[in-house]
């Protein structure tokens, strides 16, 4: 039962703030407390040379299933899958034995077809069959049309129907790729996607050539977060991912999303940087000794 939020297409997702006019998405705050709790664990009992056994992944298992199933019964699978990836993608990158991977893919072929039946809602199931009909729904249309339209340069303002006559909807976040394509055209879009590999793979960086853990797992969990983020909005624009509410990192409008990313960066920059507090003496003169 929710006995307070704020409630807005279909679903309560959302705290009003008083006297500001303005909401708060608590959802998004639990993604930097997972991952936090996940360099804690992992950095106090690291994986042995073949991964992680079944007694510790199931232990790790238990932090990421929690808010998981909390958050979809709000309902927001979109988030709360974007939880579980991240997870289990940070498990997959640290080490978990190869058998444990092959069991949960087997089950999750085996259980698919029960958990669309008996664990999706119709809106759930109604996005589904639009993402797999032949004609896609109203939504990815005009986002398709908006794309198309951009051509190489894009647009100018006046000369984006698209966006001016409110045909794009929800411009400014969900589908504010569709925005940035048609008024910049294909080379706005491949400058944004560059700068978005560049930084993915720079935090890949930190993390595969790091050995203290806390530092690699948040390192690598914000690069999941930013291709999760990045491949399922731009998927979805064009067609090629069913309609989910997953904005544009650093892009798309809305306050939680924008702050989350740049409380983690915060944290991450933080840890990199007291990674060498002890090469400086107590002067505060860098040593090398």
């Amino acid at each position: 039962m929710n006995f307070f939020g704020h409630a807005r297409l279909g679903a309560q997702r959302w705290i009003d703030i008083p006297f500001i006019n303005a909401t708060i998405q608590p959802s998004e705050f639990v993604k930097p407390a997972l991952i936090l709790m996940l360099a804690h664990l992992i950095h106090k009992n690291p994986p042995d040379v073949n991964g992680y056994r079944i007694k510790d992944f199931t232990k790790l298992s238990f932090y990421i299933l929690l808010p998981f199933i909390l958050i979809a019964k709000e309902p927001d699978l979109g988030t709360a899958l974007v939880l579980l990836l991240i997870g289990y993608g940070v498990l997959f990158f640290i080490g978990v034995f190869w058998k444990i991977w092959a069991t949960i893919f087997a089950l999750i072929v085996l259980l698919s077809p029960i958990a669309y039946e008996f664990g999706l809602k119709d809106y759930q199931k109604v996005r589904i069959k639009d993402f797999l009909s032949e004609k896609p729904s109203y939504h990815v249309q005009q986002s398709i049309i908006a794309i198309g339209s951009g051509g190489l340069t894009g647009k100018s303002k006046e000369e984006s129907t698209q966006t001016q006559m409110r045909f794009l909807p929800i411009a400014t976040s969900d589908f504010i790729f569709a925005f940035l394509v048609e008024r910049s055209g294909f080379l706005g879009a491949l400058g944004v996607i560059l700068i978005y590999v560049m930084l993915i793979l720079h935090l890949f960086s930190l993390s595969i050539f790091n050995k203290d853990y806390y530092i690699k797992v948040v390192s690598v969990s914000i690069a999941f977060m930013i291709f999760i983020y990045m491949g399922v909005n731009i998927a979805m624009t064009i067609g090629y991912a069913p309609v989910v509410g997953v904005p544009l990192p650093m892009f798309s409008y809305g306050g939680s999303s924008f702050l989350n990313f740049m409380v983690l960066f915060a944290i991450m920059q933080n840890l990199i940087t007291f990674r060498y507090k002890d090469m400086y003496d107590k002067s505060g003169t860098k040593s090398f000794v």
